[in-house]
């Protein structure tokens, strides 16, 4: 037995593993050396890089179990700022110093196993410290599994919880373990990072999936020796990068290298002796982040005492930004916030109540204190409201900054909570918006990186919503839902839904507009659960009861959250058969808009789109502008990972001009997140309406009462909701709302009462007082812009930083000084102004600075070592101006005068550096360029170019180029510098614009190398040399002195052209080239001149045609779209637009077919003589437009010898030698000819080119004008002729343009524009070779109909046609004849306003066109009245109704204001009653003594016109009427004319909004019943729900069915003497249920359609009811 236990005893221990953990063994003192190196910059050498290094010797030694002793030896820390490898490390002796105690203080730390557990430290140990520790610490960390030697874990360590592999091998020879561990930083459970100013972007998964732009990985080399307690580690090298690229990874990164060595040296025996001190837990291996969230990598500042160093960078903020912005005013401004950070909330006091009462430095402290990013900033800004030491507007501005620049923490969320429950805070209407929206902000950027956001944040938004709803406050319910949507809490979806009209009845109450907020609220939510709102959105947008507007909005948010292919298919399925064209319109567009997207974000849905909108009909997007409308456009570059995108969403819902929203929204693309940059959206609810209706519309009870006695008569009628008048604004920045406003008459009348009450003209006349006695004042405002910022720990424990910051200021320095002649009086009228001579002279001198900081590298509050790319941009342009005005004299002159400019008006200059600095050094910061001089010695090419345009008529042009020729060698470094100037002698100044660039694509061509280094541009203005302009003036004089002002006295003549002879002749000698010596030149000039100028109507005969009728026009458009040609052949045709004819064989060859046109276009100026001028006109003037020119202007060739000048304009530069330079322009008018001649010429006196226009108003159908211009008016000339006419029935308006030469360069431009144009704007044009002339173009426009216009091109090589080109408004053709309605002025303006929108109804041949253009048979009833139009809303502002008599005449009846309207046939007339009196034919036209309505004749009829109460014009002649309604009334009518709201597929609508597809149920839906047989208007009808007369199946069961829609069917007493039939909807219930009440029935489903017997005519008997 004994021999067995022993056996046993020897397997087991035999079998036993050796312990494989990293061991310490007690008092034992292991001593290693420790060196880490951080290096940040780009990869390759010879470029400059910064770092640091820590080196010492660590001592390690047992304490107790599984704790144990680290203490640092020697420690030493060096800085690195050069170019590596070639430059040194330089040592930090003084922050060495400084830190070695707390270096030099052993730390205890748990170890067990190789995982490092908790750490211990003396509270004197600073955080950065114990990341040191940490970093040696985390070589330590080993989790060593026996059984495998691959493996892989989530593995904690000073970095968070990351992917680690590990790979263990054994050297058996040198009896090591070989031990390899490798981190993924880019795959870890839990990463530790702090980003700031990211929380409104939203990331990119797609992106980066294809390219990261940060990555980092960690190498961890292992040499192991076993012991006989478990391994020691002998070596420990680590290798760490992390990289970073804005742009894609094949552009280049730059990185953060990371070193470390941790070498065995020896073991002592002398323990690690504790210091006498209570050692604290401190953490574990984990980062923790300190001091480092406060620190700007930007600069480094020792801050002893906070208080005196804000108080000296403020009285240097001051002093320097008076006239001008400070070069490193913006860095100062930095610098201020940092120290503002650091300090406490009672040096900020202290500070205010010092400087409080100066406003230059009140007005830095509250630019600077709301950016902090602080607690502070919100309780300072809190208590110096209340204490009223802020102003509403201060507060208000400071809150809005405030609010997106704090950090979001548990603090600042319960004061923001705090000040949205102060009384005095809810007292201001605006405040009390601005920190509601703000607290949703908090809430938002508070929970953007938590797994799970608390849910008691954000329930007291909840409570209130809650009280709002139920005591129905609309402002509040909008309010808290658009909190709700700043916060995009998920718990927020639940009290959200309750608002939608998807819960009952209670929602469906609220206002659309409360509906709209809600679904807008849904998009922030959605940014963080996306199916839940998919599934929500879809919910709505199937909804075919909710209002449009709403089914769109829900679009919009569905497309937000980025459907997948199925849902987006589904949604393409549901727009196949949706019968709203508004939505259909909207996401068809919205559809097609995204297919086209380029940017990755975007991806999928685009794709989804794509094969979605392939299941949807084209016809969607040829609807017209009038239907809603969703665009989308991006441009994204993937390679830089750089885009930018627009979105513009147009909702409308009847099809009226003005939509009923708008919603633009921009987006940014950068570095693999997107944002939504801004987003403005406007409602226009109502706003036309209030506009344009009459604002005192008659309530007459008589009207009111005679109407609801109509509509009581219909069926079940159901009146649309009002628009209350209301227009609302709101404007998110980085998807948060931070403003919002609703314009309704309220605000609108306290506004105008605000603006007109006694103060505000007071403080006008206090300012102007204030300009009299000279002002002057300067203005600073500075901004911190952009504060981006991550941070993360490298392996060694020390931080590394990502940052971007960008800082501005911006000042502007103002002189005025106002003189009047003659002076006003003390208490003067601003009107008094107008009588004065007013003279102000100002100097202003703005500048700006803005400085961006792009920073890698450390960054902790002792020391800096990183890469900074800095950008700066100053720019100042400062201006003298004086001007002068006297009104009474006709008097305006403006001069600039000379100001004193700095060398470069503006200038970019961006350089990259590496940078390392320490606290304790200050004054000498190791600054190296990233390309240093050495390596851009090495070779040099280098190019300057200048190149000078003189713009001068006396001096030509030239190009000077200066080279600095030098020996080309190899490039190190990609370095150029140019130059190019322009001058310009007519002001006197030479431009010069510089650029120079250093960079590293030598290395690599890619952008990030190509950003790397130094660039500049700027921009500078100087005086050029011996061309002294003292200053510029424009001067203008109107009326009789206009001749005084002239300077040169230009003089036309027939023979010579010179100074000092009659203008007279001059003129002539332009006006008639062809007079020579007071003779007319030969024949043949004259006739070739009159030929090219003659207006050939031969020609438009032979125009290709446009159609040869309406039936067949659309056959003949589709025959010829073969004929639109191709642009290459286009372009060179109009090549030789502007010359000579040629042979046009080759480039029309291509022309398959050739159509003519029927008409040829007839002008109205040979129809109608000019009997309105005072001359006789000879009959050959109609015969063209040259002879009627030519006759006109040679009885009196030149205004000049007759009349003075109407106007003159002088723009001039006065120069020091007196020379004149400049232009002069002189207009004289000839009223009795309606002629015109301006003249503008050059001043200088070696000049002689003018510009020259002569036109003439042959008459209110035509106007001639004659250009020329060039040397003496003679180079070149134009006739331009304006005509309207007819082609064929239609109107028509021609502008023909003629000409003998012109410039070539006018000719080359106009190539080039027409190669610019896309060959998408040339399809669908016809194209046809016709005989033109020459030298001619001509542009017909015709009006086939009110909608639709007819182009005619005609060039001297081809007639281009566009056909039926539809318009957005109605054309007012009947005005262009003269019949418009409304004698005064403003009411022609109202109506023309009214008439540009107007929906048509009209009736002929029994056929009724709805307002939507859809027809009908309508086989009216005999005797009935049916409701044509009428105002749907409770308003009921006015109802038009029709009858057919006995003898089968139609009457119509118009109720409107307090009067009735009657307008019947009679014999061969058109009678009309007014409230029953007849008004004969000769007095009309009838005008209403307080309403805007007329009655007047028109063509074979009456109109009645009613613009302002919504009744644009009815018309009625014996054989058909029309009915127009305004703009603003489309979709609220109803009646057999529809609702006019474009709807043509949910046309049919009876009164009780019930769509019907039968014509005919729908016509008798609109009849009006009779009470009893005995109606004196004979009508003996009723609306009745029937029965089917038999039973049918439904279900499996018997069932019985009831009409769902009333059947017209004859009074009791009465029988059928005609009958039709009609189909109706009918709901069935079981035999042995039969409906309570068959008025209700209405409500219920269809269930099956049957024909049903209608009754058209009745006879009854003398004992009817």
């Amino acid at each position: 037995m004994r021999a067995v236990v022993l056996a046993l005893t020897l397997a087991l221990v035999a079998g036993q593993h050796h312990n494989f953990a990293p061991d310490f063994a007690a008092g034992k003192t292991y001593v290693y050396k420790y060196e880490a190196l951080l290096l940040g910059g780009l990869p390759e050498e010879g470029l400059a890089r910064a770092g640091l290094k820590v080196s010492s010797k660590v001592l390690i030694s047992a304490a107790a179990q599984n704790t144990y002793m680290l203490k640092l030896v020697e420690p030493e820390l060096y800085e690195y700022s050069g170019v590596w490898p070639r430059d040194p490390l330089i040592p930090a002796t003084k922050l060495t110093s400084v830190l070695a105690p707390q270096f030099l203080t052993p730390i205890k730390f748990e170890y067990a196993n190789g995982v490092v557990g908790k750490m211990f430290a003396p509270e004197g140990i600073s955080t950065l410290v114990l990341n040191v520790y940490r970093g040696i610490l985390n070589v330590l960390q080993l989790n060593i599994k026996k059984t495998q030697n691959v493996y892989e874990l989530q593995e904690a360590g000073a970095q968070g919880v990351c992917k680690t592999l590990y790979a263990i091998t054994e050297d058996e020879k040198a009896e090591r373990i070989l031990l390899t561990k490798t981190r993924d930083l880019n795959h870890c459970q839990e990463k530790i990072m702090k980003d700031m100013g990211l929380a409104y972007t939203e990331k990119c998964v797609k992106c980066q999936q294809d390219s990261k732009n940060l990555r980092g990985a960690t190498a961890y080399n292992y040499i192991l020796k076993q012991v006989a307690s478990g391994i020691m580690i002998l070596e420990a090298v680590v290798n760490e990068v992390i990289q970073f690229s804005p742009f894609s990874e094949m552009n280049g990164a730059a990185q953060m290298e990371t070193k470390q060595s941790l070498v065995f040296l020896e073991i002592q025996k002398a323990p690690i002796v504790p210091i006498e001190a209570q050692y604290l837990h401190r953490g574990s291996l984990k980062y923790e982040f300190s001091t480092e969230l406060l620190q700007t990598p930007i600069q480094l500042i020792k801050i002893n005492n906070a208080k005196a160093q804000i108080v000296e960078i403020l009285n240097h903020l001051v002093a320097h930004n008076v006239e001008r912005v400070h070069e490193d005013a913006p860095l100062k401004f930095l610098e201020l916030i940092q120290v503002l950070r650091a300090a406490h909330f009672a040096d900020l006091e202290m500070l205010w109540s010092q400087f409080r009462n100066k406003p230059a430095y009140r007005q830095w402290i509250l630019d600077a204190i709301p950016v902090i990013g602080t607690p502070a900033a919100l309780r300072f800004i809190k208590e110096k409201f209340l204490a009223d030491e802020m102003t509403v507007a201060e507060t208000a501005q400071a809150l809005i900054a405030s609010v997106h620049m704090v950090t979001a923490d548990t603090e600042a969320i319960k004061l923001v909570k705090a000040m949205a429950v102060n009384n005095k805070i809810l007292e201001s209407p605006v405040l009390r918006e601005i920190v509601l929206l703000g607290y949703g902000t908090m809430i938002s950027k508070y929970c953007v990186e938590m797994a799970v956001c608390p849910a008691e944040l954000i329930k007291p938004i909840h409570e209130l919503l809650a009280e709002a709803v139920a005591i129905d406050e609309t402002q509040d319910i909008i309010l808290l839902l658009k909190v709700l949507g700043n916060a995009g809490h998920p718990i927020s979806l639940k009290p959200i839904t309750k608002i939608l009209p998807i819960h009952g009845t209670a929602a469906a109450s609220l206002p659309m507009r409360v509906h709209a907020d809600a679904i807008m609220a849904l998009r922030n939510i959605a940014k963080k659960e996306p199916r839940m709102i998919q599934d929500l959105a879809l919910q709505l947008y199937m909804d075919k009861a909710l209002h449009p507007e709403l089914r769109m909005l829900s679009c919009i948010v569905l497309f937000e959250t980025r459907p997948p292919m199925g849902l987006v298919t589904s949604l393409a399925n549901i727009v196949k058969i949706e019968e709203n064209l508004q939505v259909a319109s909207f996401t068809y567009s919205h559809m097609k808009s995204l297919t086209r997207s380029t940017a990755t974000i975007h991806a999928s849905v685009a794709a989804a789109c794509n094969v979605a909108i392939k299941i949807l009909s084209p016809r969607l997007e040829k609807l017209s502008l009038r239907f809603s409308k969703a665009i989308h456009a991006d441009i994204y570059n993937s390679p830089l990972m750089l885009g930018a995108a627009a979105s513009a969403f147009y909702i409308n819902d009847a099809a009226s001009i003005l939509p009923r929203s708008i919603l633009v929204k921009t987006s940014a693309y950068f570095a693999g997140a997107a944002a939504d940059v801004l987003e403005v959206g406007v409602r226009t609810d109502g706003l036309q309406e209030a506009l344009l209706k009459n604002p005192a519309i008659i309530n007459s009870a008589d009207r009111i009462t005679k109407m609801k006695r109509v509509i009581k008569a219909l069926s079940q009628w159901k009146s649309l909701p009002n628009r209350s008048p209301l227009a609302s604004i709101y404007v998110k920045f980085f998807g948060q709302e931070i403003a919002f406003a609703n314009i309704d008459k309220t605000l609108i009348d306290q506004a105008i009462a605000l603006a007109t009450a006694p103060s505000v003209q007071a403080f006008g006349r206090n300012a102007v007082k204030a300009l009299l006695s000279g002002a002057s004042f300067h203005i600073a405002k500075p901004l911190l812009a952009t504060e981006v910022r991550r941070i993360l720990p490298t392996a060694a424990g020390l931080p590394m930083e990502l940052s971007l910051y960008t800082a501005a200021v911006a000042a502007a320095a103002v002189q005025v000084k106002a003189t009047t002649t003659p002076t006003l009086p003390e208490n003067f009228h601003l009107a008094h102004l107008l009588k004065t001579d007013m003279q102000l002279e100002t100097e202003v001198r703005p500048s700006v600075v803005v400085n961006t900081f792009a920073v890698m590298g450390v960054n902790t509050a002792i020391l800096q070592a990183a890469l900074v790319s800095r950008a700066k941009l100053n720019s100042i342009l400062p201006a003298k101006i004086a001007a002068r005005l006297d009104i009474t004299e006709g008097h305006f002159k403006i001069e600039a005068l000379p100001v004193s400019v700095p060398e470069h008006i503006a200038a970019v200059h961006v350089e990259t550096l590496a940078v390392a600095r320490n606290i304790e050094d200050l004054a000498a910061p190791r600054i190296t360029p990233i390309i240093s001089a050495q390596v851009l010695q090495s070779s040099i090419s280098r190019e300057i170019l200048t190149s000078k345009i003189v713009s001068s008529a006396s001096r030509s042009s030239e190009t000077i180029s200066q080279g600095v020729p030098l020996s080309i060698i190899k490039s190190k470094a990609a370095q150029f510098e140019k130059k190019y100037c322009i001058e310009t002698v007519a002001i006197g100044v030479k431009g010069c614009v510089k650029v120079a660039t250093e960079n590293a694509a030598h290395i690599r061509d890619t952008v990030l190398y190509k950003l790397a280094g130094r660039h500049s541009v700027s921009l500078s203005f100087k005086p050029i040399e011996g061309e002294v302009v003292e200053r510029l003036e424009m001067e203008i004089q109107v009326g009789p002195k206009a001749a005084e002002k002239l300077i040169k006295q230009i003089n036309l003549s027939e023979e010579e052209i010179t100074e000092g002879q009659p203008v007279l002749m001059k003129l002539k000698g332009i006006l008639v080239p062809g007079l020579r010596n007071g003779t007319i030149s030969s024949s043949s000039s004259s006739s070739s001149r009159s030929k090219s100028f003659s207006a050939s109507s031969s020609s438009s005969s032979h125009v290709a045609a446009l159609r040869s009728s309406s039936s067949s026009r659309s056959s003949r458009l589709s025959s010829s779209r073969s004929l639109s040609s191709s642009k290459s052949s286009s372009a060179s045709n109009l090549a030789s637009l502007f010359g000579a004819s040629s042979s046009s064989s080759s480039s029309s060859a291509h022309l398959s077919k050739r159509v003519i046109y029927p008409h040829k276009f007839q002008k109205n100026h040979e129809k109608q003589a000019l009997t309105s001028q005072a001359i006789p006109v000879p009959p050959s003037m109609s015969r063209s437009s040259a002879s009627s020119f030519e006759a006109i202007y040679r009885q009196n060739k030149f205004l000049v010898n007759e009349a003075a000048p109407t106007f003159a304009i002088i723009f001039r530069a006065v120069r020091a030698d007196n020379k004149m330079q400049g232009y002069q322009l002189a207009a004289y008018l000839d009223r009795p000819t309606a002629r015109i001649q301006i003249i503008l010429a050059a001043l200088a006196a070696d000049s002689n080119w003018k510009f020259c226009v002569d036109g003439v108003v042959l008459s209110k159908h035509k106007v001639t004008a004659k250009l020329a211009w060039g040397a003496e008016c003679k180079q070149y000339d134009t006739m331009i002729t304006a005509e309207t006419g007819l082609v064929g029935p239609s109107p028509a308006a021609r502008l023909r343009v003629a000409w003998n030469e012109l410039p070539s360069a006018l000719k080359r431009y106009a190539k080039k524009v027409y190669d610019y144009i896309p060959a998408s704007m040339l399809a669908g044009l016809i194209q046809g070779k016709d005989e033109n002339s020459a030298k001619q173009l001509s542009l017909t426009v015709v009006a086939t109909s009110d909608r639709t216009l007819d182009f005619i091109w005609k060039t001297p090589m081809h007639t281009v046609y566009k056909l039926a080109l539809p318009l957005p408004i109605a054309l007012p053709l009947d005005e262009v004849t003269g019949l418009t309605p409304f004698d005064d002025l403003a009411d022609k303006v109202h109506y023309l306003l009214t008439k540009v929108g107007t929906a048509e109804c009209s009736f002929a041949m029994d056929t009724v066109t709805t307002f939507n253009n859809r027809r009908y048979k309508n086989e009216m009833l005999l005797s009935c009245y049916q409701v044509l139009a009428q105002d749907c809303t409770d308003e009921l502002k006015f109802m038009v109704l029709l009858k057919k008599d006995h003898i089968e005449q139609n009457h119509i009846n118009v109720k409107i204001a307090d009067i009735d309207i009657d307008l019947y046939p009679k014999n061969t007339d058109v009678i009309v009653k007014v409230n029953g009196m007849e008004i004969p034919i000769n007095n009309l036209p009838y005008q209403h003594p307080t309403a805007k309505i007329q009655i007047r004749p028109k063509g074979e009829g009456i109109s009645v016109f009613a613009p302002s109460h919504g009744l644009h014009e009815v018309y009625f002649d014996k054989n058909s009427w029309k009915v127009k309604v305004v703009d603003w009334m489309k979709g609220q009518t109803c009646g057999l004319c529809g609702k006019a709201d474009g709807e043509v597929r949910q046309e049919y609508r009876t009164p009780s909004g019930r769509l019907t597809k039968n014509a005919v149920s729908y016509a008798h839906s609109w009849v009006l019943p009779a009470e009893s047989c005995r109606d004196t208007t004979e009508c003996r009808m009723k609306h009745e729900f029937i029965q089917l007369q038999r039973q049918v199946n439904i279900h499996g069961q018997e069932s019985n069915c009831y009409s769902v829609e009333p059947v017209l069917r004859c009074l009791p007493g009465c029988f059928p003497v005609k009958t039709t039939a009609v189909t109706v909807g009918f709901h069935c219930a079981p035999t042995d249920s039969r409906p309570e009440n068959l008025n209700t029935i209405y409500d219920n489903s269809v269930d099956l359609k049957e024909t049903a017997e209608a009754h058209l005519a009745c006879s009854c008997t003398a004992q009817c009811a």
